[in-house]
């Protein structure tokens, strides 16, 4: 689950009941970012950090050994369709080269035009809304969108 919330920690638990088995908080939505990670393995789910545009990066560093997933938003959130924003690939590839196992995802989109610069930054992982839903073919949407991560994350693996 990924809740856009002030207060996430008042959400984990009914979450949790509700029977998410992961859950994406914005790292700037709480003050005790190592309580919460505490709270949501607790009750026995996966922890994914969401940074906004104006986060750096590197506030991810200190939990990145504590966390499942980043997700770096490419859109400011809240709506669909808007525009990508390039200028937050460096934000994952910087994910990618110092945190090289973590699973790292991209929000806002993200589209056939746009997956290879996300794929190539290291995103293994990609929420795509308005791309899928408005393609007079879904499914061939997700399955560029797929082997695209795929092929990256497999040529990542050989250039090591």
């Amino acid at each position: 689950m990924y809740m856009m919330v002030s207060g996430p920690e008042e959400w984990v638990n009914p979450m949790a009941v509700a029977g998410a088995n992961q859950s994406t908080f914005h790292l700037e939505a709480t003050e005790n970012p190592g309580a919460l990670i505490k709270d949501i393995w607790e009750n026995g789910m996966k922890v994914c950090f969401a940074i906004k545009r104006g986060t750096t990066v590197e506030y991810v560093a200190p939990w990145a050994n504590q966390i499942d997933m980043s997700l770096v938003m490419a859109v400011e959130p809240g709506f669909g369709g808007q525009k990508y924003m390039e200028d937050m690939m460096p934000k994952v590839h910087w994910l990618r080269t110092q945190f090289s196992s973590l699973d790292i995802e991209i929000d806002g989109a993200v589209d056939p035009d746009t997956i290879h610069k996300c794929a190539e930054a290291g995103a293994n992982m990609v929420v795509s809304g308005s791309a899928i839903l408005r393609s007079e073919d879904p499914r061939s949407v997700i399955n560029l969108l797929r082997n695209v991560c795929s092929e990256a994350a497999q040529k990542r693996s050989l250039d090591r």
